[in-house]
């Protein structure tokens, strides 16, 4: 059995690393174990950051310590990556007119391939929430078909709304704050992913699937409407 890589993070937390490089298997290691860890729950741990290759154990340097921690994880392993996909199989509006996804025809163009086709292909994809990161609210969402898949834009747009649907390598988001991006936008969406809930602010959960369902422009809430 191999185990990852633990290293110490500052006095109070610990990261475990399951690899270096962006890997969906990897990350559902990391979902399973971060599961495993809640439902062990181990003397002083205050809380789990997962994120795409390891997960950060936040733990009160006054109950425990890196070692303790290390060593409760351990014993955790192996782990069953089977049994812990997430709760929730949320189904997402998206809107693909094109002059509201200002990215759509040069992704399709960049692919070979027409507009209706990879509209078709997105839609298709049952994609997995990897991490929240970057923004409150930005759900990575990966499993994108490797036939959609573009490289991030060389240069970002600055001032992207929110309720953008965008992808890049075989990541998908919606944008839940304005901010630049070098991201391909493809959609407009009306989800809310930030709830107005301080106990539970996000929509998603880690390791839940997210699948696109389409929607046409008068479909969209009226200030949505405009490009």
């Amino acid at each position: 059995m191999t185990l990852p890589t633990f290293k110490s993070v500052a006095d109070h937390a610990l990261l475990i690393e399951f690899g270096t490089h962006v890997d969906d298997d990897l990350n559902k290691k990391v979902v399973a174990l971060d599961q495993v860890i809640s439902r062990a729950a181990i003397s002083g741990v205050v809380e789990t950051v997962p994120a795409l290759v390891n997960l950060l154990v936040i733990f009160d340097p006054m109950v425990t310590t890196h070692t303790m921690i290390q060593a409760a994880v351990s014993r955790l392993f192996p782990l069953d990556v089977t049994n812990h996909g997430g709760q929730a199989k949320h189904r997402v509006s998206v809107c693909y007119d094109t002059e509201l996804s200002p990215d759509l025809i040069c992704v399709a163009r960049a692919n070979d391939m027409s507009v209706n086709a990879l509209i078709a292909a997105h839609l298709s994809a049952e994609l997995r929430v990897s991490m929240y990161g970057f923004a409150p609210g930005f759900a990575y969402l990966s499993g994108l078909p490797q036939a959609i898949q573009v490289p991030r834009k060389p240069s970002a747009t600055r001032g992207v709304p929110t309720g953008r649907v965008m992808i890049a390598g075989p990541q998908c988001l919606i944008t839940t704050v304005v901010m630049p991006t070098g991201w391909s936008i493809i959609g407009r969406s009306p989800l809310q992913i930030i709830q107005d809930n301080p106990d539970d602010p996000f929509l998603f959960k880690v390791g839940d699937t997210v699948v696109f369902d389409r929607i046409e422009r008068a479909d969209l809430p009226i200030e949505l409407q405009s490009p």
